[in-house]
């Protein structure tokens, strides 16, 4: 099968500043690959040099085991979808559809097959004659990934190409993107800052922060189990305490809050010194005041909103940390008020508590980066 990506070493200086710094990750053919982070990160850069539209400072790129790293993007079997669409407002939806096969050397009915293919894989087989202004902003993406698909890419890449949606409409091409990569089983690799849409996507994740990959894995596997402080707090909502471990207790790290403490379960068990504890806000269970039992601080409720499936629910605990928690809407009466003043008592599971420890070398945090979907 074709499409595989395996980016070696790769690195990128403008002018002496490092924007990549010797990535290395796999992306196995007929993947959805998320490359996420903030801006700055790199993540926009190490698409355009996989493009072909930046060259390596240094590293390789290879493309089914070519190196193509100083190849031309003329040369290379990818295509590229942008935020903007570019597309000619004087051609009809078809025209801007062909405009790329006119350097093929296709037969005029040969183009209009293949035009009226993609533009049904698009859900635009009517719009055919439709001039671009006369398009929706999501019609108009969908036209701008018709003209990627039919030039048959082995790799599509996709450079935030919803961030210029409304939210709405960008959800739903969540989901069509990723049913119509399942369906062709090309090679996406998807450059975004959303973490909702790298989640719901992708098969896979990158998480970049300065130009280094933080870490790789699938969605769940990055979510739930973080291996930086980085991660921990720029994917998704998490709680994060500063503590002191003071070693292992059996399958779980003692660490100590302020003047309590708990017992850990995930992350590095076997630390011992300054750390940090994360809990994600739907691992903290909120019970009546005065409830008994370890791994529990006392607590009064700063703020409740009400998002309609679930509470979050901002609850101020003992030596003055404030946690945020997610309190699910299932229609039962809570045995307590979820109102400001509140008090009430925080439960934190040991299986919920990772302890993260800082300084984690980044070779160590994205090993997973070459791995691939088990």
């Amino acid at each position: 099968m074709e499409g595989e990506i395996r980016l070696e070493e790769l690195t990128k200086a403008f002018d002496g500043v490092v924007a990549v710094d010797g990535i290395d990750l796999h992306m196995p053919p007929g993947e959805f690959f998320t490359m996420l982070g903030p801006s700055g990160c790199g993540k926009t850069t190490t698409l355009r040099m996989i493009a072909g539209f930046e060259r390596p400072t240094s590293g390789r790129i290879l493309l089914d085991g070519s190196d193509v790293a100083r190849v031309p993007p003329h040369r290379r079997n990818v295509n590229t979808v942008f935020q903007s669409y570019a597309l000619f407002p004087h051609l009809d939806v078809a025209g801007n559809v062909a405009f790329g096969l006119k350097y093929r050397k296709l037969t005029k009915e040969e183009q209009t097959r293949r035009v009226g293919e993609a533009l049904e894989l698009v859900n635009l087989a009517g719009f055919a004659g439709r001039k671009a202004a006369q398009l929706s902003g999501g019609q108009q993406q969908r036209v701008a990934l018709a003209r990627a698909l039919v030039l048959r890419p082995r790799v599509l890449l996709l450079d935030e190409p919803l961030g210029a949606l409304d939210a709405r409409l960008r959800k739903n091409l969540q989901v069509e993107l990723k049913a119509l990569q399942n369906e062709l089983g090309i090679t996406f690799v998807f450059v975004t800052h959303d973490q909702e849409e790298a989640l719901t996507m992708s098969d896979r994740i990158a998480v970049m922060n300065e130009g280094s990959v933080e870490q790789a894995g699938v969605p769940r596997e990055v979510y739930e189990e973080p291996r930086t402080l980085f991660v921990a707090d720029f994917l998704g909502v998490s709680n994060l305490l500063a503590a002191e471990a003071m070693g292992p207790d059996g399958d779980a790290c003692s660490v100590r809050v302020g003047d309590r403490v708990f017992r850990a379960q995930q992350g590095a068990t076997g630390a011992r010194g300054d750390v940090k504890v994360m809990i994600r806000p739907e691992r903290i269970a909120i019970e009546p005041h005065a409830t008994g039992g370890d791994n529990r601080l006392p607590g009064m409720v700063e703020r409740s909103v009400f998002l309609g499936g679930a509470h979050e629910v901002h609850v101020r605990v003992l030596g003055g940390e404030l946690l945020k928690a997610t309190v699910a809407n299932d229609g039962k009466r809570l045995p307590f008020a979820l109102e400001q003043g509140e008090a009430v008592t925080v439960h934190l599971p040991p299986d919920g508590l990772r302890v993260l420890t800082p300084g984690l070398p980044r070779a160590e945090a994205g090993e997973a980066a070459e791995s691939g979907p088990a």
